[in-house]
């Protein structure tokens, strides 16, 4: 019995056709089931990332979370609850239960600057519902890049190449982030964590925030930071300034309160490291599906890319930071 006829039987939903797979969803699985009961969204959990010791744990605190969004009406949308609870098990396999919105994330060719700033904020919104002056426990970044590098070697020579090639400017990051953490201002709000473009369904003006499991008190000026990237265009290796200083603006008009030193947080925006090792794994087969690889192999050439180009374009970036 497939996992979507349990579900099914499970909430007595009466399925019209076969679910039917939603573009995105590069960690865990997401579908669009249509039945006599309506229509929802389906995010089947990563088995892997299930199995992880602090999964369980990090689900339930990004789940109050998201009762606090709810009760601030931010634009997200939020899973369903049954049964008093949001994360839903069958037969070991989780998953969440969405309303359907019908809305999709933006191409980077259609994001405009009133996008920017609308997402600049609503970010502002996120930020302040519940800040504290504390300081984050930043554990220090200690990837071991030489034995990914030597694993590459035996398991894919292009890929391997195009390591070898970004090493140096990966190994400073990891470096020049330690340091940096150590200076960010003590101060932590909400954070949405991945806010970035596919993460944020528009139907024309409207729009509603997804991917809400990575939600944590997190530092508010590197998200804002890491997000007007990623909305001007750095996934592209291609930044409009313009969209970029839109979003900036968005967040401070909204009353958000923009960084003093953006030259830390510059050098602290290293994530893309973590997300790099994540996907060497893939390819690897490292803690992971055998159906991973593939998008393991394009994740990698990807980030790589990303990681130069950040680092080839640091004088622009810190440049336009000044609004």
């Amino acid at each position: 019995m497939s996992i979507f006829t349990k579900i099914a039987k499970k909430y007595n939903w009466n399925l019209r056709g076969e679910p039917t797979r939603l573009n995105g969803g590069f960690m865990h699985k997401m579908y669009k089931v249509d039945t006599k009961q309506g229509t929802y969204a389906l995010k089947l959990l990563n088995p892997f990332v299930m199995q992880r010791e602090t999964a369980m744990a990090n689900y339930a605190k990004a789940e109050q979370i998201e009762l606090l969004l709810e009760q601030q009406d931010v634009p997200i949308l939020p899973a369903l609850s049954f049964g008093g609870r949001k994360m839903q098990e069958i037969d070991g396999e989780y998953f969440y239960i969405f309303d359907y919105f019908s809305g999709k994330p933006l191409k980077s060719n259609e994001i405009t600057e009133y996008h920017c700033r609308e997402v600049g904020k609503v970010l502002a919104k996120i930020h302040s519902i519940d800040k504290k002056f504390e300081n984050e426990n930043f554990s220090e970044m200690s990837i071991d890049w030489e034995f990914y590098l030597a694993e590459m070697k035996k398991a894919d020579v292009r890929l391997h190449a195009i390591l070898k090639d970004g090493f140096p400017i990966i190994k400073d990051s990891q470096n020049k982030g330690n340091l940096a953490r150590k200076k960010l201002p003590q101060i932590v709000s909400i954070c949405h964590n991945d806010m970035d473009c596919k993460n944020v369904l528009w139907n024309g003006n409207d729009y509603r925030i997804i991917d809400l499991e990575c939600l944590s008190y997190s530092n508010p000026f590197m998200e804002l930071f890491e997000l007007a990237l990623c909305w001007s265009g750095y996934e592209d290796c291609q930044i409009n300034f313009r969209m970029f200083q839109a979003f900036l603006q968005g967040y401070k008009n909204a009353g958000g309160k923009l960084p003093a030193d953006w030259e830390t947080l510059y050098d602290c925006n290293n994530g893309r490291l973590k997300w790099l090792e994540y996907n060497i794994k893939r390819v690897l087969g490292i803690d992971c599906g055998d159906d991973e690889k593939e998008i393991g192999i394009q994740q990698v050439e990807e980030t790589v890319q990303h990681i130069i180009y950040y680092s080839e374009m640091k004088k622009q970036i810190l440049e336009y930071c000044i609004i």
